[in-house]
């Protein structure tokens, strides 16, 4: 049988966040994910209750069907910035992504350049002559 708990927390998955939350986290967890500032859905949702009666029932059915946000959901800081990243803007994301793998093989053929070339061994000669 599958247990709901035992699965893997992603940071691409929406989660009530009880800290943040004031009632059940449904709000701030809503804002995390999206990335925007918890009072704009607050809110959003308090409008929603008053122009839409049916805003009611469905914030309940969130509280009992969205799971609860884990502790330890991100790494670090610089982790939990990236997800929402990629959930504000995949595309520019996968982009910065693409670009510091760029920069690093741009690092890695320099270094290469330097070992296989005639000066790293010339240099290597004075290190050896100066000890």
């Amino acid at each position: 049988m599958y247990d709901e708990r035992k699965r893997d927390a992603s940071p691409r998955r929406l989660y009530r966040d009880k800290s943040q939350g004031m009632f059940c986290g449904v709000c701030a967890g809503i804002a995390d994910y999206f990335s925007v500032d918890v009072t704009v859905v607050r809110i959003l949702t308090a409008v929603g209750f008053l122009l839409f009666p049916a805003t009611i029932f469905a914030y309940v059915v969130l509280c009992f069907l969205v799971p609860v946000k884990p502790g330890k959901l991100y790494k670090d800081e610089w982790d939990e910035k990236f997800w929402q990243g990629v959930r504000k803007s995949p595309k520019g994301t996968f982009s910065a992504v693409k670009m510091r793998f760029r920069e690093m093989d741009m690092k890695l053929q320099r270094m290469e350049r330097y070992i296989t070339s005639a000066r790293f061994n010339l240099d290597r000669e004075f290190r050896d002559l100066e000890k």
